[in-house]
């Protein structure tokens, strides 16, 4: 009887949680599985929540930031025109390509990302081809992306200087404050985006759960400076009396360019938006360290694009109207026309305040984008696709984050920082971090909408019949614009300020290209799982039962 008592207390030794742990357990299990699905073994934390993926898409694109960074672009193309408009009219083809990458990232949330669904999404005959071109288009234009984020670069629009990232904040801030007595030089300039990267890449190989609540501190003050911003232009230009009217600010045109044909002058505005609406797929490259990953993912994407959106356009008109005269923005001697412009509404000090958390809002965009360059890279490197890739696809175990894979993009990014000493160089550099982004967005859209009607297996988030149209606008907008970003500033053109991106583009391309036909085509298959009999899915994995 003693013998049954004692068998009957010891029935069940399984661990009891509480109800929320067991379904934080569970969703793990979930996400994990669905990994193991696309082939890849679990190995990072998912500590990533719906908030914190939302706030990591929206800050990558730093909205503030990026907007005066780009100013130039429409007060050359169109004036108060192109500032209003230029950006409102790439909108809504942006919003369909992010509704689309949101789609295929709800089915397959790997940090793989692009190339992994244009493998899925190809003929199996050209899968691996498909992934590796993918793959190369987006890691250019990633670690171009960090460098052209943390650095200066010049375009020379007719006669008007653009300098702008968060090196050349800094030294419009110095030339303010000093009353243009310092003007840092070329060589000053590389050394503060060396000091920047360094910096970044102690920041981008913390700790999953440190990247995450660094997000929630990335957004507030990136929708704090942004509505800041927004005020002060409005307010302080009615104060001064400089605010235009409300026709002026919505309708008067002015091309500045070198271009005979207004149309085509104002087209040339759209580079502001498209260089500012760009890494919103870093929601995919994370989607291993996000919970519920499938729903998450896509909601961050839709969320942090149509953000951007709305707040860069009021921002644009918060500073068409602040905007008395556009010809004296462009004259100015300071790095960024931006900084002139809330000189002119705010004075000297309030111009320092603003731009001081201006500069801090680009500090956290390159640190955000700095963390999705490097889950490209590691996730292309544990597909075996980068020289070197045994290196790069190691995940630290103290952080469990990819540090080599991150210390790789900051020094990368450094060399082509080296561009800064040639300003056509270095001013390529924008157009060509777009373009390589961008075509690696359509190319699994193309994809998605040819080949792949019938492959995709849809997640939470799905597009139902829209998808087709949907898919159409998002080639026939990126076959246009990168066609647009190709083009010189001005009709009649010379060495010295011709668009090189071009140049840049293709010498990427065709080292793809010839890579894959001498090399690569033997060897590269496309994704590879590494799911293997001692980390598949067992008991041991199971959620635990909840009390």
């Amino acid at each position: 009887m003693a013998k049954e008592d004692k068998q009957s207390t010891t029935v069940d030794t399984e661990p009891v949680v509480s109800g929320r742990e067991a379904g934080e357990l569970a969703q793990r299990y979930a996400d994990d599985e669905l990994l193991a699905d696309l082939g890849y073994k679990s190995e990072f934390k998912r500590e990533f929540s719906l908030v914190e993926t939302v706030a990591f898409a929206f800050s990558i694109m730093g909205i503030v930031a990026s907007v005066s960074s780009t100013l130039s672009f429409p007060l050359v193309s169109g004036g108060h025109v192109g500032m209003v408009f230029g950006w409102f009219v790439p909108c809504f083809p942006v919003l369909c390509i992010a509704a689309s990458l949101a789609e295929m990232t709800s089915a397959m949330p790997t940090s793989a990302g692009l190339y992994y669904f244009s493998a899925k999404l190809a003929p199996p005959r050209f899968a691996a081809l498909a992934s590796w071109i993918t793959g190369w288009a987006n890691i250019t234009g990633q670690i171009a992306l960090v460098c052209s984020i943390d650095f200066t670069w010049w375009v020379t629009v007719a006669t008007c200087p653009l300098r702008f990232a968060n090196a050349q904040m800094i030294t419009t801030a110095i030339a303010v404050s000093t009353d243009g007595s310092v003007v840092l030089g070329s060589g000053a300039t590389f050394g503060i985006l060396l000091a920047i990267l360094f910096s970044h890449g102690i920041v981008c190989s913390a700790a999953t759960s440190i990247l995450a609540r660094l997000n929630l501190f990335y957004v507030t003050v990136n929708v704090g400076t942004t509505i800041a911003a927004i005020i002060c232009l409005l307010v302080g230009s009615g104060d001064k009396g400089i605010r235009v009217s409300t026709k002026d600010a919505f309708t008067l045109f002015e091309n500045n360019t070198g271009w005979a044909n207004n149309g085509w002058a104002f087209l040339l505005a759209f580079t502001a938006p498209m260089w500012t609406l760009t890494g919103y797929d870093s929601a995919a490259h994370i989607s291993e360290e996000v919970s519920g990953a499938a729903r998450a993912a896509p909601i961050a994407i839709m969320v942090g694009v149509i953000s951007t959106q709305s707040l860069g356009w009021l921002l644009f008109i918060a500073a068409s109207f602040a905007t008395q005269s556009v010809s004296e923005l462009l004259a100015t001697d300071l790095p960024l026309p931006m900084g002139q412009l809330f000189l002119n509404t705010l004075g000297k000090r309030g111009m320092l305040a603003i731009w001081s958390f201006i500069i801090v809002v680009q500090y956290v965009t390159g640190a955000a984008q700095g963390v999705d360059a490097s889950r490209v890279v590691f996730a292309f490197a544990r597909d075996n696709a980068l020289p070197g890739s045994r290196w790069w696809k190691q995940v630290n175990r103290y952080t469990q984050t990819p540090v080599n894979a991150v210390w790789l993009v900051m020094v990368f990014s450094g060399i082509l920082g080296v561009l800064g000493f040639s300003a056509t160089a270095l001013s390529s550099l924008a157009g060509a971090s777009v373009i390589g982004l961008y075509t690696s967005y359509a190319t699994p859209i193309f994809l998605r909408v040819t080949s792949g009607r019938n492959r995709l297996v849809p997640g939470p988030f799905n597009l139902g019949k829209w998808y087709m149209p949907l898919g159409i606008i998002s080639v026939a907008w990126v076959a246009f614009i990168v066609v647009l970003l190709m083009f010189p500033p001005g009709q009649t053109t010379t060495a010295v300020d011709m668009n090189y991106a071009v140049v840049l583009i293709m010498a990427v391309f065709f080292f793809a290209s010839g890579s894959w036909i001498v090399s690569a085509r033997k060897w590269f298959t496309g994704p590879i799982s590494n799911i293997t009999e001692t980390n598949s899915f067992d008991e041991k994995t199971a959620p635990a039962k909840s009390q």
